[in-house]
């Protein structure tokens, strides 16, 4: 049995250079009543299969405790989960807002700025693009099914041919698995997404009802579903910081995300296909 003395936590953080790993830090949800963190486990492979080290990050509001976490990892994967908030954005809540987690919303959207500004290479998933777009000054649309449906939308990238609802909206929370893709998305040329995936069109699973609204600033759009809703944004400045509105740890196809993010924390190119 070894002891704290004879492996400490910067051996153990030696150790882990000299095998080549990158820990990847994934937040997680909080269920107060009933005293648990929780986080899927396809996040958690999906990092493994890509060659680095999980670990979840708690929820905390001490500034300390944040600086401490972003010592420990090199890259960061804002995972799913519930509602954020409108608060964070400038709004009143709206009918068709679910359940919010007030403490995680304030951690991942401070530890998220703390993440950039720390050049860390950042993966947002669902729930994350939005918080990444939010900590930097955009919005999300509360509801879409309730914001979005009768919009005109403009459909770039999309045949003529290829249908859209009535109501302009399509269905973005699935009745299928959720390794099923269900819809198209149109990937930006140019974008980091596009290096990645060499691929114009997706296809995607989608479990969500609130999406980017207000881009914020200093990130594009680098993909777009057929009703007009955005999928994918990046960030200009940052080398990697980018978010998608559906579940790529559930596709094993779209593992090539968690490989790029750990290339990025090595530094090396990210381009995958």
């Amino acid at each position: 049995m070894l002891s704290a003395g004879v492996l400490g936590p910067q051996n153990m953080l030696n150790m882990k250079t000299n095998k080549g790993q990158v820990v990847i830090g994934i937040t997680c949800g909080q269920k107060e009543n009933e005293a648990r963190f929780h986080l899927n486990r396809a996040y958690v492979q999906a990092v493994e299969a890509a060659g680095g080290l999980p670990i979840i990050l708690p929820g905390c509001t001490s500034q300390e405790e944040m600086a401490g976490l972003l010592y420990l990892i090199q890259g960061l994967i804002l995972s799913g989960g519930g509602d954020v908030d409108p608060v964070h954005f400038g709004e009143e809540p709206l009918p068709g807002l679910g359940e919010i987690d007030p403490t995680r919303d304030i951690f991942e959207l401070t530890f998220t700025r703390l993440a950039l500004a720390s050049e860390i290479p950042i993966l947002g998933i669902c729930r994350g693009i939005q918080i990444l777009n939010i900590a930097f000054g955009g919005s999300i649309y509360q509801d879409i099914v309730t914001q979005v449906k009768g919009r005109q939308v403009s459909r770039p990238g999309f045949q003529p041919g290829q249908s859209l609802p009535e109501d302009g909206c399509l269905e973005h929370y699935q009745k299928a698995p959720c390794w099923h893709p269900t819809h198209k998305v149109k990937i930006v040329s140019g974008t980091i997404l596009a290096q990645i995936f060499g691929a114009a069109l997706l296809r995607v699973n989608s479990f969500h009802h609130q999406a980017v609204r207000q881009l914020a600033p200093g990130f594009i759009t680098s993909a777009l579903a057929i009703d007009g809703i955005i999928e994918g944004i990046e960030s200009t400045s940052h080398p990697f910081a980018l978010g998608v509105q559906w579940h790529p740890e559930n596709l094993k196809e779209h593992h090539v995300l968690f490989h790029a993010l750990v290339k990025a924390c090595k530094k090396e190119h990210v381009r995958i296909t």
